[in-house]
């Protein structure tokens, strides 16, 4: 079943999302050799308590912290650890969720600690500009394939591998409803893009082969070949001329600017 949101449910919805990105630019300050993931993860809890919020992920489904934290080979859902340390050259992608007011924020983030060589520079990249074509496909009358399909032909240009096993989806009172919105496909195909929607367009990119592994702690999910991955994720509204954004990662680009 699609929930379509109303304007106020939107704009609840942006509360959040809003509220995820200044969370995940006040961690950006703090990515630096030396830190672990878990330190990492207690300043993002404190933030959102700060400003009303709870965190979404922690306890979903079980799962033990505030952020998936996931570093260079780890595609997503990495969990926060003391025994992570961060090193100059990681690349290290940041999922975070808030609930406040009834409603759920969603998004993520990867960062480079320090100077990374220019080809996993070139991965994050091209992730993000993937997450922006898909995202522009996101107007009312569209279909999700038109959003998967614009992800998939960019990412694959540059041969990289388009990850299959796990997908974005509806985003609203909870963090994860219909419909899927898978990062490969065909375009014209998929549900119906309709005014009112709310979604999380989410690439999650491999330097080399789209294979992938789920670690024995149950929610690490890493490349098959060890090669790095990237990953970077939107809420947004669908609306008849377009899409509405609701996740600004000007506030995070601000922040780590050096």
């Amino acid at each position: 079943m699609i929930y379509l949101k109303t304007n106020e449910e939107i704009e609840l919805l942006r509360e959040n999302n809003l509220l995820v990105s200044e969370t995940l630019a006040e961690v950006g300050r703090h990515i630096r050799p030396g830190v672990t993931t878990k330190e990492l993860d207690r300043i993002a809890e404190d933030f959102i308590r700060s400003h009303g919020a709870v965190p979404a992920f922690l306890g979903y489904q079980g799962y033990p912290a505030s952020l998936c934290i996931s570093v260079n080979e780890h595609v997503v859902h990495g969990i926060p650890s003391d025994k992570i340390v961060l090193k100059e050259g990681d690349i290290v992608s940041v999922d975070c969720g808030t609930f406040m007011k009834g409603f759920v924020g969603d998004s993520a983030y990867t960062f480079a600690v320090g100077e990374v060589a220019a080809e996993v520079q070139q991965l994050m990249e091209v992730t993000k500009e993937a997450l922006y074509r898909g995202t522009a496909q996101a107007k009312a009358g569209n279909r999700v394939g038109d959003i998967s399909a614009a992800v998939q032909e960019y990412a694959e240009k540059f041969g990289y591998g388009v990850v299959r096993e796990l997908e974005g989806h509806g985003l609203g009172r909870k963090m994860h409803e219909a419909p899927g919105v898978p990062n490969y496909g065909a375009k014209g195909r998929g549900p119906l893009l309709k005014e009112g929607m709310v979604i999380c367009i989410e690439p999650m990119i491999n330097m080399g082969t789209r294979a992938v592994v789920f670690e024995e702690d149950g929610w690490t999910v890493r490349t098959r070949d060890r090669k790095p991955a990237a990953h970077y994720e939107f809420a947004v509204a669908v609306r008849k001329n377009g899409p509405d954004v609701l996740t600004d990662f000007s506030i995070i680009e601000q922040a780590i600017k050096h």
